[in-house]
């Protein structure tokens, strides 16, 4: 019988007996396994599995008859089939559940400063995530996995909530180039009091740093400060910014002349802003009159054909990525387009929280290709936006955002209309 839910969080939703302790052995299981990603988690989640076997057989006396305590018998048999598990094994020991606080601990004891641990505590599941992501042209995927390239200019912001805000600067990427690329990242870490001072990091060409701009590697001196840490990649070309206490994390990359930006927020993050904050390009996409097609028409530095084949050598299917390539590599003349496009990629594989939807295939116009009953609702009104739009026309003038050096970003006033 099908489930409405990919096993195990399904069964978190279903009912349980009072002596049933089936819930604990879905918070040990999810727990241990909330940080196995790639291929090489192999032996740890066998090791997690044959855990919650064990934990589910204690149990098993105070369950008879209960449906999430079966669907979880059931689904163990599954996962262990289907990753080769052996059912002799090592196994761990249970994990402790975390304190109820109290007077004389406080927020520590719940671990205000774990952004996923909290939330599972409460909850008796994990979070949810999103992923957005900016590169390129720049390119941008939204959290809602809409996918636009931009033709902005200047400082435009891609966050703008309650804990973050993260504001690209693009500029030609050369002298007379239609072509814009992100040559600065500015991402500031609002100040939370239980866990971190403001932090402030920016990244430029040539210049990716692994400390914060007042070369602090952390949150600081606060009790959660160790949830904020930064941790180098590739020297001068890759670094990931963890922020725990958000249940975030973020990576800037450089390939070539340009600086792409990928995150992991949790949803609850991701949403935590107010009607004032409504220009984020991470949540609502480039605006409607600064997107571009991203078919490789007119005459570009490098004819379409090359741009293919460099780009099918880093990605071999053809999705919006690829189309983002070849794009980037026409309109450039730089090869090394290739590997943001492919860095963005990497970091898209593992930041979904959901690895189907890590490719996008759209139309070559930028109308993403969707389920058939929403084709013809999503065909009309993208066709009569960009048949009146030149694919190669960037927007001449300065941006809507101000960026005073040494001070956060401002927003102008804008009128109405």
């Amino acid at each position: 019988m099908g489930r409405a839910l990919p096993f195990p969080y399904s069964i978190l939703s279903l009912s349980v007996s009072s002596q049933c302790k089936i819930l604990r052995c879905n918070s040990e299981y999810v727990a241990a396994t909330l940080h196995l990603r790639g291929p090489e988690r192999g032996a740890a989640f066998c090791t997690a599995l044959r855990s919650y076997s064990l934990c589910t057989r204690r149990t098993a006396r105070t369950c008879r008859g209960d449906l999430a305590f079966h669907s979880a018998v059931h689904g163990i048999e599954d996962l262990m089939i289907q990753n080769n598990c052996s059912k002799e094994g090592p196994t761990a020991p249970p994990r402790p559940r975390p304190a109820a606080p109290n007077a004389a601990h406080g927020f520590e004891s719940l671990g205000i400063c774990d952004y996923e641990r909290s939330f599972l505590y409460k909850h008796g599941r994990p979070p949810g995530f999103q992923h957005c992501a900016a590169f390129g042209d720049p390119h941008i995927r939204t959290f809602h996995d809409d996918f636009h390239t931009c033709r902005v200019e200047g400082s435009w912001p891609l966050l703008d909530n309650d804990y973050l805000f993260v504001q690209a600067t693009s500029s030609p990427v050369a002298k007379g180039s239609n072509a814009t690329v992100t040559s600065k990242l500015t991402i500031i870490f609002k100040n939370m009091k239980e866990c971190i001072d403001q932090k402030v990091y920016q990244a430029e060409l040539d210049n990716v740093p692994t400390a914060f701009q007042d070369g602090s590697v952390d949150g600081g001196a606060r009790p959660g400060g160790s949830s904020l840490s930064i941790r180098e990649l590739s020297p001068g070309r890759h670094v990931e910014i963890r922020a725990g206490y958000i249940g975030t994390t973020i990576a800037v990359r450089q390939a070539g002349r340009q600086l792409s930006f990928s995150i992991r927020a949790a949803e609850e993050v991701a949403r935590a802003f107010t009607e004032e904050q409504d220009l984020q390009l991470c949540v609502g996409g480039c605006p409607h009159s600064q997107r571009m097609s991203r078919s490789p028409r007119g005459r570009g530095r490098v004819p379409a054909e090359t741009a293919r084949a460099l780009c099918r050598e880093m990605l071999p299917v053809e999705d919006v990525y690829f189309q983002s390539c070849v794009f980037d590599v026409v309109t450039s003349g730089d090869a090394n387009f290739t590997m943001a496009a492919r860095g963005a990629l990497e970091d898209a594989r593992l930041f979904l929280p959901d690895a189907e939807k890590l490719h996008i295939f759209q139309a070559g116009r930028g109308c993403q290709l969707s389920s058939p009953s929403f084709l013809l609702l999503l065909f009309l009104p993208c066709w009569l936006h960009l048949e009146g739009s030149s694919p190669w026309l960037h927007l001449e003038g300065s941006s809507p955002w101000l960026h005073l050096e040494g001070s956060s970003p401002h927003r102008p006033k804008r009128g109405k209309g």
